[in-house]
């Protein structure tokens, strides 16, 4: 990436886990100096050993999924020398940011409040499950909780089946997006103000923002939208699951634009001309039926033949598996895979490259760091020493 729009950004993160690593690597990778304070007495963050892949010792890919493109510094923040250290820190940063439980932040005296004396201009960000200063703020809390409480479960997957969880920790990327956010935001204040602030994002208060239209219905006409046979819409139709000649797609007639088009294209001509499916309407009434025709004709051809017949003129996509979709040859053409130099991996490590370019161009690659790998760079070379023994 040749233009940096953080560059010059520096942060310093107490960060665990998914949620507040993934919205600080964002920030990471647009050339902001993400420095990762670790307790070395802890093992550092615990995601260097999450997961089923270990990349040598006090690392693993789940670890590398969301550090990034980071620094490391060993310091313990709760010793004498450890929190002067911090402070040191602390003097030239733009935020000091956590993802710990909500009353934590205060206990660790890491809030505005407790630092604003050392930088008037700091920010600092809390991301938490529940927020701060409630009376859930002591409560542990993960996404799948949050997808639990805000609605998220009985909204997916078919009526007859158990509560079902989404299959990706949706509430927790959300969340670190959101936080991101809110981080530059406050930054950007400071810097025009010459004052800091303080932001705080929790993982249920951005789960039950996520619920979105449906919860307008819900608190304003008493609507449960519950959930639909195929994962449809609750409101359009047809826009769901289809069955095909070799498995699924998933077809989106947005507007009657599109569905006039499909019935062009299958030469089903007939169907517009049926009162039943008239209208987005009459079609949404008479979904079952609708489904039934559906699949029959679906069933003609394969996912991969309906792309090759509707792409760009009707929404569809071929329902692939986890590896389909990393190898779909689109995800090669916008260059959305990456492989980045790891010690530990000959080779290299395949990962998932940055969402967000940059006058047309995505970060390179960068591997998180060995744990406190960076502290002499970032900290006095004899105190560092002392302070990683």
């Amino acid at each position: 990436m040749t233009r940096q729009p953080l560059e010059g950004l520096r942060i310093l993160a107490l960060e665990h886990y998914g949620a507040g690593p993934y919205g600080t690597q964002l920030l990471a990778e647009l050339g902001a100096t993400v420095v990762k304070i670790e307790a070395p007495s802890m093992g550092g963050d615990i995601s260097r050993v999450t997961g089923f892949y270990k990349l040598g010792d006090g690392d693993s890919q789940f670890f590398q999924t969301f550090s990034r493109s980071k620094k490391s510094v060993s310091l313990e923040l709760k010793t004498p020398e450890g929190r002067a250290q911090f402070e040191a820190l602390v003097q030239d940063a733009d935020a000091v940011v956590n993802n710990l439980r909500g009353d934590q932040p205060g206990k660790l005296k890491v809030t505005y409040g407790d630092l604003k004396a050392i930088n008037p201009r700091i920010v600092t960000a809390h991301l938490s499950a529940y927020g701060r200063n409630n009376s859930r703020e002591t409560w542990p809390g993960y996404d799948y909780l949050m997808q639990a409480e805000a609605g998220f479960m009985t909204v997916t997957g078919e009526p007859d089946a158990p509560p079902t969880r989404f299959g990706l920790s949706m509430v927790d990327f959300m969340t670190g997006a959101v936080w991101a956010l809110g981080i530059v935001s406050g930054v950007l204040s400071a810097r025009a103000t010459g004052e800091g602030c303080e932001i705080d994002v929790s993982l249920f208060d951005v789960a039950l923002h996520q619920t979105s239209y449906p919860a307008v219905w819900a608190m304003n006409e008493g609507y449960d939208t519950g959930r639909l046979p195929r994962g449809a819409h609750p409101s359009i139709a047809p826009s769901q699951l289809v069955r095909t000649l070799d498995g699924w797609g998933f077809l989106m007639c947005q507007t009657e634009k599109f569905w006039t088009l499909l019935c062009e294209l299958t030469g089903r001509d007939d169907l517009p001309r049926d009162a039943r499916f008239a209208t987005i309407a009459d079609r949404r009434r008479n979904i079952g039926e609708l489904t039934s025709i559906l699949d029959v004709m679906f069933a003609e051809r394969t996912s991969a033949d309906w792309l090759a017949l509707l792409a760009g003129k009707v929404p569809f996509s071929p329902v692939l598996d986890l590896q389909g979709a990393l190898d779909n040859p689109f995800v090669a053409e916008v260059g959305m895979r990456d492989i980045i130099d790891h010690p530990d991996r000959p080779g290299g490590l395949h990962m998932l490259a940055s969402p967000i370019k940059v006058d047309g161009e995505r970060a390179v690659g960068v591997r998180g760091p060995k744990l406190g790998e960076d502290t002499d760079t970032f900290l006095p070379r004899t105190k560092a020493r002392s302070l990683a023994i």
